[in-house]
């Protein structure tokens, strides 16, 4: 466990927290919640060995948010100082001044426990930050030369995405909260040209919430992966085109966790399905009257959402109105049986506690709802990924991902892959190219026949979820085992694309 960092706890935190909730209080708000955020990151990209974007980025700032005669208010500004927090509020309260003459539903708040003052940490062992760039750039370097040295590669793109963040949350409750969390991302994609074609083939290493050591630890098998790709790369390149049909298909965790995300965690973000998202990224098909009776899969399908899961890009300790971390259901046994919720919604809807999914990106956003680490749970004695496979005559198994696509209401998809393998009477029979499935969620989710064992489940996931207007983006994870799906239809993706 890591301290949080000095020169973050050197700021005056609750002196800016108390200047800024007492001239809330003293103007009239029934609730009012600080934010000092410190959000430092670092993005590195290499073209064929040689460092191309070298970009440092500290966003610092305070944000205080206001309900007052049940509308909302929100300000935010970069003085650090307690003339300049209290102007915060003063101008937080002002928005919600000029906004109650159009508010039609007034804000009420589930309840929560005071939790006072706390600080929590995410688990990782070395911070990225401390470990010197040129370092950093000699690892991704040499991952680079490595692959360019065999001649069936002919470029090689290298990025490391690496960030920081610290958070102070002061309420007029009485929670004074501090933490600090880290995360890194890095991807090697190799390019390969055979005949006047080119294809690519890309490292399926997740980003993690972890540090340095997800890239030199044994954490992940980066030399066995690298090694591999020029080959995968080679074969990919000379696969046949698939032909399209419907297929049984073996979807491993690298592939399957986009789908969790788009056609479950988007779907049961219980703002959404109330309508609050149309006018950006749609609504949900999972409506609230379909809660409890929706058959969302099939019966070995169970689907959690948890901001308390180690390693978890949506992992917090409390979220970013003070709510304490937890795990819930979302889909038990196939049925649909929660959704991800925030205070707001949470009282709105008569839904009890907030299970504690509010997260802005920057002290300059207000927080919206947003997603936890949704991820589907394996089968506790389940099958290996190999005796998946060994139960299909004839399929497809999927790897990576790539491509999507899914409609405003998080119902009909397509998702593609980043290589794919013929499966014939039960054994991987070569690659394919041109592969993308399609299907509606509850048709997809329903034909999943097994789930593989914990020794298939991996937490893969993004840094980059992007919801609300103005536009914010949130670090999200997703776990899941392999996965047998029956009868799926299968494109060809180049022949749909008239080519």
């Amino acid at each position: 466990m890591h301290d949080i960092d000095p020169d973050f706890t050197a700021l005056p935190l609750r002196a800016l927290a108390d200047a800024a909730l007492g001239r809330a209080r003293e103007l009239g708000a029934e609730h009012a919640d600080f934010r000092l955020e410190r959000i430092r990151s670092q993005t590195l990209r290499l073209q064929d060995g040689t460092l191309e974007t070298n970009l440092d980025a500290n966003d610092l700032g305070l944000s205080v948010r206001v309900v007052v005669k049940g509308t909302w208010g929100f300000a935010a500004g970069i003085d650090l100082t307690a003339d300049g927090a209290a102007g915060v509020a003063e101008q937080a309260v002002r928005v919600a001044a000029v906004a109650a003459a159009v508010n039609r539903e007034p804000i009420e708040l589930a309840p929560e426990p005071v939790h006072g003052e706390r600080t929590w940490v995410s688990a990782y062992e070395t911070d990225p930050f401390a470990v010197p760039t040129a370092e950093k750039i000699a690892l991704l370097a040499g991952w680079s030369r490595g692959l360019l040295a065999d001649p069936r590669v002919q470029h090689v793109d290298a990025t490391l995405l690496q960030v920081k963040e610290n958070k102070f949350f002061a309420d007029l409750a009485g929670n004074a909260i501090t933490q600090q969390r880290v995360r890194v991302h890095p991807v090697v994609n190799a390019v390969g040209i055979a005949e006047g074609a080119f294809d690519t083939m890309r490292t399926l290493a997740p980003p993690a919430g972890r540090g340095w050591e997800w890239l030199t630890g044994d954490h992940w098998d980066w030399a066995g992966e690298l090694e591999r790709i020029p080959g995968l790369l080679a074969e990919k390149l000379a696969a046949p085109s698939v032909e399209a049909g419907v297929y049984d298909v073996v979807v491993d965790p690298s592939n399957l966790w986009l789908t969790i995300h788009e056609s479950i965690g988007h779907a049961t973000e219980l703002d959404r399905a109330l309508g609050y998202e149309a006018a950006y990224a749609g609504t949900s098909f999972a409506t609230p009257d379909k809660l409890g009776t929706l058959q969302y899969g099939s019966p070995v399908m169970n689907v959690t959402g948890d901001r308390t899961a180690e390693h978890g890009l949506a992992t917090v300790g409390y979220d970013d109105e003070g709510v304490q971390a937890q795990a819930f259901d979302i889909v038990t046994g196939g049925r649909f049986t929660g959704y991800q919720t925030d205070r707001r919604i949470a009282r709105l809807t008569g839904a009890g506690r907030s299970n504690g999914c509010a997260f802005a990106d920057a002290a300059s956003s207000m927080p919206l709802q947003r997603m936890a680490n949704v991820s589907l749970k394996p089968a506790p004695d389940g099958p290996s990924t190999e005796e998946l496979i060994s139960g299909v005559d004839r399929g497809v198994y999927i790897v990576g991902d790539k491509s999507w696509s899914i409609d405003m209401q998080r119902y009909n998809f397509q998702f593609t892959g980043q290589r794919f393998y013929r499966i014939e009477n039960g054994r991987l029979a070569g690659q394919l190219r041109d592969v993308a499935y399609q299907a509606t969620t509850t048709d997809f989710w329903n034909s999943m026949e097994a789930v593989g064992g914990p020794q298939t489940y991996v937490l893969g996931g993004a840094f980059n979820c992007g919801k609300g207007q103005p536009g914010q983006v949130a670090p999200v994870s997703h776990g899941c085992p392999s996965a047998l799906f029956r009868g799926v239809k299968i494109l060809n993706a180049i022949k749909e694309g008239g080519q």
